[in-house]
C-alpha cells in the first residue's frame, strides 16, 4: 500500500565505518542508520565497532544491523553489542531463521524480472518491511538501479526503496514509488564505506524535496 500523498518519506543510510560518518548522517537528518556485519562487504564491522558506532546515535535514530546467513550465535552476539538494533536480512534466510531471534526485522528482496515480490512478501508477514533491491552477484544491491515498474502498486508490508540511489535520482524514486522509506549506501560514498557529508546532506534535503513535491501535488 502506498502512503498518503502527505507522507513523509523515512532515510537511512547504510554501511558506515566511521564516528564522523555517522555524527554526519544524523546532522543530515538520517532516520536511520545501517552497520554491516558481513565479512565480505568492503563495508563491513565487527559487532564490537558497530556497537561503538552505535553508541554516537541519539534519541529516536535506529541502529540498523545489516546480516548475510550468519549464524544464531553470531546474531545475538551482534544484539548483545547493539541492543537496540533492528536486524535487515540480506541473504538466503527463511522465515523461520528471521524469526528465530525473536526480534523486529526488515527483509531485503532482491528484484529481477521474473520475481514474485508479493508471493515473497507474503512469506514473511512478520517482517517490519521489505526492502528491494537490485539483484546482482553476490549479496546486496552493488550500487545498481532497477527497473522501478516491476514494483506492485501495492504491497502488505511498508515497502523500503533501495539500489543504486544518490542525490542525483532519489527524487525520482520517491516520487515513482512512494516508498515508506529509502535507503542508500555508495551514492553518498567518496570511497567504500567512506561517506560525505555534503552528499548525505543533499541527499536527506532531496527527499524531503520530493515530500513536499508529491504533497503539493495532490492538493
Amino acid at each position: 500500500m502506498f502512503p498518503s500523498p502527505a507522507h513523509r518519506t523515512r532515510i537511512k543510510i547504510c554501511g558506515l565505518t566511521r564516528e564522523a560518518d555517522v555524527d554526519a548522517a544524523v546532522e543530515a537528518g538520517a532516520d536511520a542508520v545501517g552497520f554491516v556485519l558481513y565479512d565480505k562487504s568492503p563495508r563491513y564491522v565487527d559487532a564490537a565497532r558497530a556497537g561503538v558506532l552505535a553508541r554516537r546515535l541519539p534519541p529516536f535514530v535506529t541502529p540498523v544491523l545489516l546480516l548475510v546467513n550468519a549464524s544464531f550465535v553470531q546474531v545475538h552476539s551482534a544484539l548483545q553489542a547493539v541492543p537496540n538494533a533492528l536486524l535487515q536480512f540480506h541473504g538466503d534466510e527463511s522465515p523461520a531463521d528471521c524469526e528465530s531471534v525473536g526480534r523486529p526485522y526488515v527483509r531485503a528482496a532482491r528484484m529481477a524480472p521474473g520475481f514474485d515480490l508479493l508471493d515473497f512478501t507474503s512469506s514473511f508477514a512478520s517482517a517490519q518491511a521489505m526492502l528491494v533491491d537490485a539483484h546482482v552477484e553476490g549479496y546486496g544491491g552493488g550500487g545498481q538501479v532497477f527497473d522501478w515498474s516491476l514494483l506492485p502498486r501495492q504491497l502488505s508490508r511498508p515497502m523500503i526503496l533501495s539500489g543504486g540511489l544518490h542525490p542525483g535520482n532519489v527524487a525520482d524514486g520517491v516520487r515513482a514509488v512512494r516508498p515508506w522509506a529509502v535507503d542508500v549506501s555508495s551514492g553518498v560514498e567518496v570511497g567504500k564505506g567512506l561517506k560525505d557529508a555534503g552528499l548525505m546532506r543533499e541527499f536527506c534535503q532531496v527527499v524531503r524535496e520530493a515530500d513536499r513535491s508529491c504533497a503539493e501535488s495532490a492538493r
